[in-house]
């Protein structure tokens, strides 16, 4: 199939679904979006530059030529340069931008595919860095790049030196959208809200209406509360204020808040003596049905264990000050019997340069409104599950004592005996011998969303669907029964 381009040229797409399907693919990490947009934000002078056809300027080794043939009517072709339809070609190239501009990267230029971001904090620091990836001999797309300007789109943001705002061109597409006529409407809407949410204060609260109706058996009724929280929604987007970049030299503002069923915190600084601290993002989850029937005190500590643990890349090695219960971490730190998750919060809470600072609920609802935290995404627990044991407690019982649960049938005492075959039980660890040969640790349901995270999100995670993200984990040695 021959597509034309919005640069009115032609583009061919071949279909490489069989290929693509016997090739072992390249799971290698790309840029985080807020690491990057950390890094543009606030320099003075900027470099867009946009690589020339991408893929085709990669060569692809000549004994693997044949196996990106394709047929047109009279004859039959094979690139000799990297097609864009290839499983590794977003992979294999970034590797080799990275590789190229491998000098620039800690200190003045961001890679993303295609996109390369000069940056610095003066006009002649700016030019002076030109010559270098002008020495690469990568071709440029001179139409896509902008040379020495002050400010720009990067990832659906604009970067300045005010700061990161959204792409207005993006934004102001939704002002015109009519009102949803399905769910299928709402979920896209939402989707592209969610984008720029933390530009918008109190966004759980106000998109509540429209994520009620994407919950599994409810009616479609878009009703005034829809109507009103659509159109908010859309106001709030054009005109959303400026997210300022961190500054390594300020200490981290925390200021948490808990209500009954969910926890939210703002990370902020503030540049002088007696000025508002400006935001710098907001973080925000609902709990598991355990973590509701926590007490007062235990919720406040929560919060702070998830704040730190959220903005763990910002906070380390700086000084933190945290505006919350102080109650709460007196309780924490001077309780000489802690339960194992206590202790777990204290060594936690030990590898940082804390001050805490008491700030009454009456004071904090400036920088955390207690509202838009009681918002329940249906999607935040789904993968939520409650259990007073772990999934693999018949198993280990019955390896270590050869008991079989109370009242348990005698099919299920048959197939508790045949599963047992493939663990050991190794104190205090219960490991499971799966099919490709391979000892994978047993992880309980506690744990298992953490490690699901760091996978797909964290540094190196890549952000990958999820059977690859569910490969990842297996390829670390983690085991559970309903990763496969």
């Amino acid at each position: 199939m021959v597509l034309t381009r919005i640069q009115n040229s032609w583009q061919v797409c071949i279909d490489y679904k069989k290929l693509n399907l016997a090739t072992r693919k390249d799971h290698f990490p790309f840029p985080l979006k807020d690491q990057v947009l950390e890094k543009l934000a606030r320099k003075s002078h900027y470099c867009f530059l946009d690589g020339y056809s991408r893929y085709m300027q990669i060569h692809i080794a000549p004994e693997d030529q044949y196996k990106t043939t394709f047929t047109c009517p009279s004859h039959t072709f094979a690139y000799t340069r990297m097609s864009f339809r290839l499983c590794n070609a977003p992979s294999t190239y970034q590797r080799c931008m990275l590789s190229i501009f491998s000098n620039l990267l800690e200190e003045c230029m961001e890679v993303i595919m295609d996109d390369f971001t000069v940056y610095a904090d003066t006009f002649d620091a700016c030019l002076e860095i030109c010559p270098e990836y002008i020495d690469t001999n990568l071709v440029l797309n001179f139409e896509k790049c902008h040379f020495m300007v002050t400010k720009g789109i990067v990832l659906g943001h604009l970067v300045s030196n005010r700061g990161i705002k959204v792409d207005k061109a993006k934004v102001d597409v939704i002002t015109f959208l009519p009102n949803p006529t399905s769910v299928r409407d709402v979920r896209s809407f939402l989707g592209h809200a969610s984008f720029y949410r933390q530009f918008i204060k109190n966004f759980n609260k106000i998109a509540l209406p429209l994520s009620k109706l994407l919950l599994k058996d409810m009616d479609f009724v878009f009703d005034e509360a829809c109507v009103e929280a659509f159109e908010e929604l859309k106001t709030r987007l054009t005109s959303t204020p400026i997210l300022q970049a961190l500054n390594w030299e300020l200490p981290f503002e925390l200021m948490c808040d808990t209500s009954n069923s969910a926890l939210g915190a703002v990370l902020g600084q503030r540049v002088g003596v007696g000025k508002l601290a400006h935001v710098i993002t907001y973080a925000s989850r609902t709990m598991d049905p355990a973590q509701i029937n926590y007490t007062t005190t235990k919720k406040e500590l929560l919060t702070i264990v998830f704040s730190l643990d959220k903005f763990r890349a910002y906070l380390l090695g700086s000084k933190v000050i945290v505006f919350s219960d102080h109650t709460a971490l007196k309780y924490l730190l001077k309780k000489l019997d802690a339960k194992s998750r206590l202790i777990w919060w204290m060594l936690l809470l030990q590898e940082f340069n804390l001050e805490v600072k008491d700030k009454k609920g009456t004071k904090n609802t400036g920088r955390v409104d207690p509202m838009p935290i009681r918002d329940d995404f249906p999607d935040k627990q789904l993968l939520q599950i409650a259990q007073s044991q772990p999934w693999f407690a018949n198993i280990c019982n019955f390896l270590v004592a050869s008991t079989f649960p109370p009242g348990a049938s005698k099919a299920y005492k048959a197939k508790l005996e045949s599963e047992a075959k493939y663990y050991v039980w190794d104190d205090p660890y219960l490991w499971k011998f799966c099919n490709d040969q391979i000892t994978r640790k047993c992880i309980t349901d506690v744990k298992f969303l953490s490690i699901l995270h760091f996978c797909y999100s964290a540094l190196g995670g890549g952000h990958y669907r999820s059977t690859w993200t569910a490969q990842k984990v297996l390829d670390c040695g983690f085991y559970w029964p309903t990763i496969h």
